[in-house]
């Protein structure tokens, strides 16, 4: 079965920077390669829905980022690695929040999340 394991989370200062990565693995069982997916990262902050902060396509590699994060977070993706990451600079309190990888196609994968804490 296809999982997805996010890592990197933890406690930073405001200001601060952390890099999340994504691991695919079972991808075989579906016979779909990791450069096909479109490759995007949420994040849920307590009493808050879901939302999609960064998101890099398959084709294209073209991405695409939510207001509040465009110019502070970078996403990427390594294709031979089966791996996408999250460069998350300057940070706030407000990014505080679980992150969760997601990728689609045609089907929604979801790992497990990776708790962002941003606190002095």
């Amino acid at each position: 079965q296809v999982q997805l394991v996010e890592s990197g989370g933890g406690l930073v200062q405001p200001g601060g920077s952390l890099r999340l990565s994504c691991t695919a693995s079972g991808l075989t069982f579906i016979s779909v390669p990791f450069a096909t997916f479109t490759v995007s990262w949420y994040r849920q902050a307590p009493g808050k829905e879901r939302e999609m902060v960064a998101r890099i396509f398959s084709a294209s590699g073209n991405t695409d980022y939510s207001d509040s994060v465009k110019g502070r977070f970078t996403i990427s993706r390594e294709n031979s690695e089966n791996a996408a990451y999250l460069q998350m600079d300057n940070l706030k309190a407000e990014d505080t929040a679980i992150y969760y990888c997601n990728l689609w196609y045609f089907n929604d994968y979801w790992g497990q999340g990776t708790q962002v804490t941003v606190s002095s």
